[in-house]
């Protein structure tokens, strides 16, 4: 397994996590805290609402520094960009180069030609 992977496994448990937090919070402020009827039960939790409300923002953050981290951890191996530039670039025009200037065989090509006289 790729880091790639592993960051999609870890925003998908926080993705779950997140939509549970959401669900459980009611939007008029009674929520878990009010269906369980006193301060002291669940391990002595005073405030529900405060706890929600934080791990919403708790879970909001690591997700987003989750999918952060995994763009940085993408390859690209999926993609055939490189093919796609590749075949572009082999069906540009090729540039001709400059080519040496005849010569009639009596001079080489680097003597100086001296003017005809008439």
């Amino acid at each position: 397994m790729n880091t790639f992977t592993i960051f999609l496994v870890l925003i998908t448990i926080v993705c779950f996590l997140l939509i549970i937090v959401v669900m459980v919070q009611n939007p008029k402020g009674g929520g878990l805290s009010s269906s369980l009827g006193g301060s002291t039960q669940m391990g002595g939790v005073q405030k529900t609402t405060d706890f929600l409300d934080k791990s919403t923002w708790v879970l909001a953050a690591i997700l987003i520094a989750l999918v952060l981290l995994s763009s940085l951890s993408f390859t690209g191996t999926l993609n055939d960009n490189k093919k796609i530039i590749d075949a572009s670039q082999s069906e540009a025009p090729k540039k001709e180069t400059p080519s040496a200037p005849k010569t009639d065989g009596k001079t080489p090509a680097s003597a100086p030609v001296a003017p005809e006289k008439k």
